[in-house]
């Protein structure tokens, strides 16, 4: 259906006719965040270049009763950005201005089209943003603060939402509203708090004030090999169980090992079942003798080898196998469907033997790579879409480790967001009066249900929400959700 002239001649008005793209093959470029099982075209996309030419562009779609959805870089795994088929997409990568670095009170404040590495490298070399997440090079703040992203240090120094402070908004009817500030805790209610992690359905942050901490002063990082991702679990227990705190804790099996070996070169072995990355950060004193404690309890737990980064190229090189992983698949696998659940870290070696077994029953091959100290894990369910019957077997199997993954006292997802993947999966964790509190709270931002409509809630409801019509692909609709 054909977008409304009276509706395009206001967003043109707004952000100039040459942000506004309404040709269908320059639409696809939007038609699917990072997650590619999903695919849905908008009616129009618009690119405004500041807060003014957003709450623009909102004020047209209220005016016209048109659904839109804010998309940052489309790095997102869980479909949070998808467009609606009937609706705008509205575009915040122009927005990506860095307003304010205020090292003395250890604030950043900034647009939310600025890339996530940004923050720190304004902030450096003194003080750095902790939130680190694979794709930090790309991805945007404002979609880390919709899906309250983590990364590798998160064990340590916590979410997005532990390091916003402030939001400037715009609500679903054009309102401007301040949540927080540049202050430590305003009274009133944690309305910001709130906003962290809404995935796009309480409105558009345009501002954001991030606190940034002090550059700790040694890090020291070392990678220990095991024959089995079992034997990693136990390491990884018995060094938070002697009260050590890694800056971060991440665990590959042999299949991430392989795919991440073919970009980073790092020369890892290869015959080891399992790589356990751990850094310590802090007062060089202090990381020196725990650093060596950690070696013992590697070894104590079978690692039979523990490699130490000399220095900070080797450290490069460390992280660079890790963060590869993701991309890396490619090089393994034509095609892959990327799940994010968490679950009890005591239960690690118990999940991963189910997930090796759920796999082997779908005659699939699954990586896991993940952030072993908070046991959010990360399966890749590697297929071939091309061969009749594989993307279903993978979906359905990445359902099924999400299911294991909260019947073993887990989550649907740690740092994803529920988007349009997960949201079936909300029943599985919340009762009905939970998920009509959570309706309750998004009505009270936006009564119409226009910001993005049918992500996070299972189904629509009290604000005439409309998931809109769907296709994924290389899928037909009629998924996982009939089958279980």
């Amino acid at each position: 259906m054909a977008i409304d002239r009276s509706l395009l001649t206001q967003l043109r008005a707004a952000c100039g006719e040459e942000h506004v793209l309404t040709d269908h093959h320059a639409l696809r470029t939007y038609e699917s965040d990072g997650l590619l099982q999903y695919a849905v075209v908008p009616r129009a996309a618009v690119l405004p270049g500041s807060a003014a030419e957003v709450v623009a562009v909102v004020r047209a779609c209220r005016d016209h009763g048109v659904p839109w959805v804010a998309r940052g870089s489309g790095s997102g795994l869980s479909g949070g950005a998808l467009p609606v088929a009937d609706g705008v997409l509205i575009v915040l990568a122009r927005l990506r201005r860095i307003h304010e670095v205020d090292l003395a009170n250890q604030r950043v404040v900034c647009e939310p089209g600025v890339t996530n590495v940004a923050i720190s490298a304004a902030a450096g070399p003194t003080h750095f943003y902790p939130p680190d997440p694979s794709s930090q090079i790309v991805c945007s703040i404002g979609g880390n603060v919709a899906e309250n992203s983590g990364g590798a240090h998160c064990f340590k120094y916590g979410f997005t939402t532990n390091y916003v402070c402030g939001l400037e908004v715009v609500l679903a009817d054009g309102t401007v509203v301040q949540l927080g500030g540049k202050e430590a805790d305003l009274p009133g209610y944690d309305l910001h708090g709130v906003f962290v992690g809404s995935e796009g359905t309480l409105g558009i942050a345009t501002r954001i004030t991030l606190r940034v901490v002090p550059t700790p002063e040694s890090v020291r990082t070392l990678v220990a090999f095991f024959a089995t991702a079992a034997q990693a679990g136990q390491a990884v227990s018995a060094i938070v169980a002697a009260g050590v705190v890694p800056g971060a804790i991440e665990m590959m099996d042999r299949l991430s090992i392989d795919a991440s070996e073919q970009m980073a070169h790092a020369g890892w072995p290869a015959d080891a079942g399992a790589a356990l990355l751990v850094e310590l950060d802090g007062p060089a004193d202090a990381i020196a003798d725990r650093f060596g404690e950690v070696t013992r309890l590697c070894e104590g737990a079978g690692s039979d080898e523990v490699r130490v980064a000399r220095d900070a190229a080797e450290r490069d090189v460390f992280w660079r196998m890790r963060k590869a992983a993701f991309p890396a698949m490619g090089r393994i696998s034509p095609h892959y469907y990327v799940q994010d659940s968490v679950i009890p870290r005591t239960r690690l070696a118990e999940v991963l033997e189910r997930i090796e077994q759920l796999a082997h029953d779908a005659g699939l091959r699954v990586a896991n790579v993940f952030h072993a100290g908070d046991g959010n894990l990360h399966p890749l369910v590697c297929y071939d879409g091309h061969a009749p019957g594989e993307a279903e077997r993978a979906e359905r199997l990445a359902g099924e480790i999400v299911l294991a993954c909260v019947r073993a006292g887990g989550s649907i997802t740690g740092e994803h967001g529920v988007g349009v993947d997960k949201k079936r999966y909300m029943p599985e964790m919340f009762g009905e009066p939970d998920l009509a509190a959570f309706q309750k709270l998004r009505c009270a931002f936006d009564p119409d249900g226009l910001a993005n409509p049918g992500k996070l809630m299972p189904t629509p409801r009290l604000c005439g929400e409309v998931p809109g019509p769907y296709r994924r692909h290389p899928l037909e609709a009629a998924g996982l959700a009939e089958r279980m």
